[in-house]
């Protein structure tokens, strides 16, 4: 039997999965990697620990498959976006740590260039806005506060770049090589001619020659190469074929191929997309306009996809830290369970707008917020209030989509927070559409694997993807419109007092 892998190099970790001919994962590897928090707002990586935890995960997974018989047909990679890595392509060591997109570093030099009347152009050309969560004034600061100066050997990339060329042979004839989905994400994208904008580029200060090259999303980039396709090794020759960003990835596997499709992934962070088809809409307020994929060959109907996109920073990292801030839990696993110990809040409203606030505020300046505590409150209603942030921040984009004149008929879910009933629950009734857990919630590397394997062969058109989603569970609005409505205004009331808060005198 053949199986495909997906590398899965996201915000707190890498996860190596092996998914077979019917879209089941039948094999698992995960190895965290440290989070760094130089100063207040700032956060990092080392590219050379992500690259450690590729080489294990996928070492782990391809061994087990190996000793069960299994040969691997293709290779994956899916990626935490907009995250920066500087590399020499002549070393191949990184020149700084990963600048990662919860980042505010460069949050002023935003402010600056809307206020120099930048804006229109970023948001014709890309489709996205001055915000600190993308890669170029990253890699702004780079070139100029991060000591970095352009010559030939210098590389500016997305964390697929720099897994694909380590993959591919890295010094040894590495594929210096990304995709639009990845690509769509750093404002120096021309997404209508899915191209490298001169302009944009020139404006941020970063050469073209230090960028990767642009190729479509599903596509044979190279083979394994270096000490991974070394002689005896079970990975030597074998294509890497499929690369997109993590959400994108979830779109795909979550068989959202249709246009008026959407999907929400509860990860650290939470993000809503639905699928547009393949003429890149205008600009709506609060979101975001991205490419989805580009399939080449590989497309049946539609080659290039767009979406509209809702970004929430703080979901999962809100629970996380009430594990690790507060003390309150051992495992984020307990927070159902402590939520479901009370009927409501008791008023109590969470806004964790620990790194700013997402669509559709769009405000690096907002801090987290509790509002309504009494001496009542406990660890039940704090818990309870996370889980509800989750609900309410993705009902603030749906309606945004649905504001532009989009219809959402239902919302299929993925990421770990996707486990909690409660949650689900309370979605559906924010939303007033259906909710659906699909059998297999692993959608960010089914997607990339999938993708990887129609580029190869393994699946033969978007129809037999499609015939691979089922549904696990589906949750109906229960709570009146009236409640639901009642529960999110105190919510947006509550954002209110988060907002602006950081840039107050």
């Amino acid at each position: 039997m053949a199986c495909v892998i997906a590398v899965d190099a996201g915000t707190t970790g890498v996860r190596a999965l092996a998914v077979d001919s019917s879209g089941d994962v039948v094999d698992l590897a995960y190895c965290r990697f440290t989070q760094r928090f130089p100063r207040p707002a700032w956060v990092e990586h080392d590219p050379l620990e992500i690259w450690n935890a590729v080489v294990d995960t996928l070492k782990a997974v391809t061994l087990r498959q190996q000793a069960a018989g299994n040969a691997i047909a293709t290779i994956g990679v899916t990626n935490q976006r907009e995250t920066v890595v500087a590399w020499d392509r002549k070393s191949g060591l990184p020149l700084h740590r990963a600048i990662v997109w919860q980042d505010r570093r460069t949050a002023e030099r935003c402010d600056q260039l809307r206020d120099e009347g930048y804006l229109p152009l970023v948001r014709e050309r890309t489709g996205l806005i001055l915000d600190a969560y993308f890669s170029a004034t990253k890699m702004e600061w780079l070139l100029h506060q991060g000591g970095l100066t352009p010559n030939p050997d210098l590389v500016l990339g997305t964390v697929d770049s720099w897994v694909v060329w380590n993959l591919t042979g890295g010094v040894d004839g590495g594929v210096l090589a990304t995709e639009p989905s990845n690509a769509a994400r750093t404002l120096l994208l021309d997404i209508h001619a899915l191209t490298w904008s001169e302009d944009l580029c020139a404006l941020f200060g970063v050469p073209t020659t230090a960028l990767p090259e642009l190729r479509p999303s599903c596509g044979r980039f190279g083979v394994v190469g270096g000490d991974l396709g070394g002689n005896g090794s079970p990975l030597a020759g074998v294509p890497v074929s499929g690369v997109a960003g993590d959400q994108q990835a979830a779109l795909f596997g979550q068989a959202c191929f249709d246009p008026g499709m959407a999907k929400a992934t509860y990860g650290t962070g939470t993000f809503v997309l639905l699928n547009v088809g393949d003429v890149c809409p205008s600009p709506v307020e609060g979101l975001l306009t991205t490419v989805a994929w580009d399939l080449g060959k590989h497309h049946g109907s539609c080659e290039v996809a767009y979406v509209l996109e809702g970004a929430v920073f703080s979901t999962g990292s809100a629970i996380q830290w009430l594990c690790d801030g507060l003390g309150m839990m051992v495992d984020p696993d307990e927070t159902e369970p402590l939520a479901l110990q009370v009927p409501d809040t008791d008023g109590v409203y969470i806004v964790p707008a620990f790194t700013g606030m997402g669509s559709p505020w769009w405000d690096p300046y907002a801090r987290g917020t509790i509002i309504g505590l009494t001496r009542g409150t406990g660890k039940a209603q704090l818990a309870r209030a996370v889980v509800e942030a989750m609900a309410y921040q993705v009902r603030d984009v749906v309606d945004a989509m649905r504001g532009s004149g989009a219809v959402i008929a239902t919302l299929r879910v993925d990421g770990g927070a996707s486990a909690m009933s409660l949650l689900l629950q309370l979605q559906a009734d924010q939303i007033r559409v259906p909710v659906m857990r699909p059998t297999t919630t692993e959608t960010t590397a089914l997607g990339v694997a999938t993708m990887a394997g129609l580029a190869e062969g393994v699946w033969g058109s978007l129809e037999d993807l499609a015939a691979l989603w089922t549904a696990d569970v589906e949750y109906q609005p229960k709570a009146s419109t009236v409640a639901a409505d009642l529960a999110h205004a105190g919510w947006q009331r509550a954002v209110e007092r988060s907002l602006g808060w950081a840039a107050a005198p």
